[in-house]
Formats: C-alpha cells, sequence, structure tokens
C-alpha cells in the first residue's frame, strides 16, 4: 500500500487517495479466484478446475478485478488511516480511480472529529422560574385519594353525576340495531364523558328499574364512518344506582392510605413530593435551556456521519423501548404506518443537538483541565451493577472502561457549564410561546406521533 496523498476537505472530510501495489492485487485476484473458480465453467475442463489464465482470457482481464478490490482495500484502507494518524467517526465513501493488472489507486473521503472552538460558556444566563405549592393543589391531591380509596354503595334514588349506574342499553338507526351499540349490565360513571356527548347527561334524574330513551347524535369526526354526524336512539334500562362514598378526612384515613399517622402529616408529604417535583422540572428547563446555549457557541464543521451515527443510537433506543412492550421495531412501524426515514427525520433535531454538546462538553472538559479519576469510574461501575442486577465484572465487558470514562467526562463538563450558569427570572410568557414551551422533545414526539398513528388505525379497524 502506498498513501500518494492526504487532503483535508470541508464538512470535516480527510481524502486519502491510496495505491494498491500490483503484488498486493496479484495476491487479491488470486483469493478472488480461488474463492469462485468453483462456480465457474470453461469447455475443456472439470468444473472447478480452469486454471485462472485460461478464465481470464475466456471472460476478460477483468473478471476478477471487482472482487479483488473488494477483497483487497479494507487492509489498504486501515493501513493508510494508521499511516496518516486519521480517526473516522463514521464509514467513509469509498472510489476507484483507475484500475490495472498492476494494481489500482482508489479515493477514501473519511468523516473525521472536526476541530471544535468554544468560548463564553461561563456565566450563560438563562431563565429559571422560582416554584411553590397552592395549599389548593394539596387539597385537591387528597381529595383524589379519598375517590380512590371511596366505598361503593347502592341507593334508591334518582342518578346523579358522579354516580355509577349498571345499565342495558341499545341503540337504533332509523328503527334498526347497529352494530356496537348494545351492552347488558354495563357500570357507567356519569360525568365521566365516555359515552358520545348526551348520553350520560340524560340519564341523570332516574330511578332504579326505570326505562329511557334517549335521542342524541353521533359527532361529525366519531370514529366510525359508519355512524359519524348520525341521529341515534339509545333505549336503556337503569338496574342498579351506586353511590361512591368518600372516607372521613381524619387520621384515621392518613393512618390508611400512607405510612403517617396524621393528616397535617400526609399533607406536608404531599407538598414537599409537588415541590421537588416542580423544582427536578424548573432544574431541567433551566439545563435544557443552558444547554441550548452552549450548542449555540459551538464553532465546528461537523460531518454528516455524526449526526447520522447518532440518529442509528437514538432509533436504536426506540426500538428496544417499544420491544420491550412486546412488539418488533419492524411491526411497529408497520402498525402505525411510519416508515423509518420519516423517523429519522423527525430524530435529526434531536441527533444535531446531541453531537454539538458532546463535542463543546469535550471541549470545555479540555480547556478547563477536567479529569475522571479511578474512583469516580469504579463508583459508576457499582452504581450500574446495583441499578441493573448484574455483578460489576459483566458490567465492564458490556461498557468499556474508556466509554464509560468519556459519559463520566461529558457528564462532568456538562455540570461545570450549569455550574457557573447564571439564572434569571422567566419573562412574561405570550400565548404562543406557552404553546411552544409545551412541545414534546423530539424523541417523545416521534414516539406520540407514531402512537397516534396506532391509534388511529386501531379507531379505523373497530
Amino acid at each position: 500500500m502506498n498513501l500518494k496523498s492526504t487532503e483535508k476537505k470541508e464538512k470535516s472530510i480527510v481524502e486519502l487517495t491510496i495505491e494498491v501495489t500490483k503484488e498486493e492485487f496479484e495476491k487479491a485476484l488470486t483469493a478472488a479466484y480461488k474463492k469462485n473458480v468453483s462456480k465457474i465453467t470453461v469447455p475443456g475442463f472439470r468444473k472447478g478446475k480452469a486454471p485462472r489464465r485460461m478464465i481470464e482470457k475466456m471472460y476478460g482481464e477483468s473478471f476478477f478485478w471487482e472482487d479483488a478490490v473488494n477483497e483487497s482495500y479494507p487492509e489498504a484502507y486501515e493501513a493508510a488511516l494508521k499511516e496518516s494518524d486519521t480517526k473516522p467517526v463514521g464509514r467513509a465513501d469509498m472510489e476507484v480511480l483507475e484500475i490495472s493488472a498492476d494494481g489500482y489507486t482508489f479515493k477514501a473521503k473519511v468523516p473525521v472529529k472536526p476541530e471544535v472552538s468554544i468560548a463564553d460558556y461561563k456565566g450563560i444566563e438563562a431563565p429559571k422560574p422560582a416554584v411553590s405549592v397552592d395549599p389548593a393543589e394539596v387539597d385537591a391531591e387528597i381529595e383524589r385519594m379519598r375517590k380512590r380509596n371511596a366505598r361503593i354503595e347502592s341507593v334508591d334514588r334518582e342518578v346523579k353525576v358522579g354516580d355509577t349506574v349498571v345499565i342495558d342499553y341499545e341503540g337504533f338507526i332509523d328503527g334498526e340495531p347497529f352494530e356496537g351499540g348494545k351492552a347488558e349490565h354495563y357500570s357507567l360513571e356519569i360525568g365521566s364523558n365516555r359515552f358520545i356527548p348526551g348520553f350520560e347527561d340524560q340519564l341523570v334524574g332516574a330511578k332504579p328499574g326505570e326505562e329511557r330513551e334517549l335521542n342524541l347524535t353521533f359527532p361529525e369526526n366519531y370514529h366510525a364512518e359508519n355512524l359519524s354526524g348520525k341521529n341515534v336512539v339509545f333505549k336503556v334500562k337503569v338496574h342498579e344506582v351506586k353511590e361512591s362514598i368518600l372516607p372521613e378526612l381524619d387520621d384515621e384515613f392518613a393512618k390508611d392510605v400512607s405510612e403517617f399517622d396524621t393528616v397535617d402529616e400526609l399533607k406536608a408529604d404531599i407538598e414537599k413530593k409537588i415541590l421537588n417535583s416542580r423544582e427536578e422540572a424548573a432544574k431541567s428547563a433551566f439545563e435544557g435551556a443552558v444547554f441550548s446555549k452552549v450548542a449555540e457557541k459551538l464553532q465546528a464543521d461537523i460531518p454528516d456521519a455524526m449526526i447520522e451515527n447518532q440518529i442509528d443510537t437514538l432509533i436504536e433506543n426506540f426500538a428496544y423501548r417499544i420491544g420491550g412492550q412486546g412488539v418488533g421495531f419492524s411491526k411497529y412501524l408497520e402498525m402505525t404506518g411510519m416508515k423509518q426515514d420519516e423517523l429519522r427525520e423527525i430524530y435529526r433535531p434531536q441527533a444535531e443537538q446531541q453531537v454539538k454538546l458532546n463535542l463543546a462538553f469535550e471541549k470545555i472538559a479540555e480547556l478547563e483541565g477536567l479529569e475522571v479519576g479511578a474512583e469516580e469510574v469504579d463508583e459508576e461501575y457499582n452504581k450500574l451493577s446495583e441499578q441493573y442486577n448484574m455483578p460489576a465484572d459483566k458490567v465492564k465487558i458490556l461498557l468499556p472502561e474508556e466509554s464509560l470514562k468519556s459519559d463520566l467526562l461529558l457528564r462532568k463538563a456538562a455540570s461545570f457549564v450549569v455550574d457557573n450558569a447564571v439564572a434569571t427570572e422567566p419573562k412574561a410568557e405570550t400565548d404562543e410561546e406557552a404553546l411552544d414551551n409545551k412541545a414534546e422533545p423530539d424523541g417523545e414526539k416521534a414516539e406520540k406521533k407514531a402512537e397516534s398513528r396506532k391509534k388511529a388505525k386501531e379507531k379505523k379497524s373497530e
């Protein structure tokens, strides 16, 4: 192998021009011949016994060239990478420039880590809201706990909102029953809005044993096309009315539903949990805003391969998560109608952001002289061992020390940036900004989009 030239191109591409010598090519041609000779028929020779020169004379000198190139270029490419000290971050594009029986020359466009610069990463300002808990929120959570622990009793009275009724019903369109419109001894909570508009409302005031006819209209956007917008009559018989009896809000209730002895202790715990949750959310939002500004400050000509590799990682994680639900990735895409290319584009902004941040944090770690010690590595391995209930030695096999140290260094750099950031008071949001801020991260957006498609298909099939 001769490395003829090394040239830096745009988008952090290093272009290597590599020559495979006659001797190397001849060796590859021999290997290609041995690999394929058993499949070649030449008149006058038993199958698999024809000499190479005879095959080349019959089929052309270049007959084995393609296989020989495939056989020889990986070794030549690896040697060129080593000689030029080029460290690829993705797959190179290969192109044969010239070829003959005396060897060939090819060009490899190799994506490499870009040169990175970043400044003004200390003292980044980002909004961080103050958090608090309204006593009414605690009371609302207490009420939800009471409802979850309510006692259900049959009552001989008219139906009220909040009651559960046991009913028979059958629906008719133009006097004819329709499929899926009938049930017996069905339990329905009045006010749950599980049925079409008006159904539950028209049962308010009914008594056990009473029969009613409900004149209703299916919504125009109803999932079943044969029913959308149709006028319908439901014949309903009320068998039973059940009332939820909430438990008394006293210390005995607190003991029954929690590890606390008094209602005051329970309320204090609820308030603490709400506050902690909001503090975590505020911290996460603050860090997200800081990291966005870090990514903006990065100066780097990032190769496309780094973005594509990160998209691959995100999709692999996505596939792993849905695999945990018992559905294969391909099957899931089929069920949702989402194509993989579409999924890749949804994940692209998230991948670009992650690559930028990784490069930025690597550079910040270098500039600040941040390091990861052996004790930190051991501590992390122990954490992972406990988390996955796996021996530490096995964790080390699955996650090599170098990769772990790299992850820890990125975390340390991220913490450094956050610790040196300045929290500011959030500005008042416009309605449009508030909606924008409610948007999900791209990964969650992808999953929700896929899930919505899945549900839409399921509804159509009902």
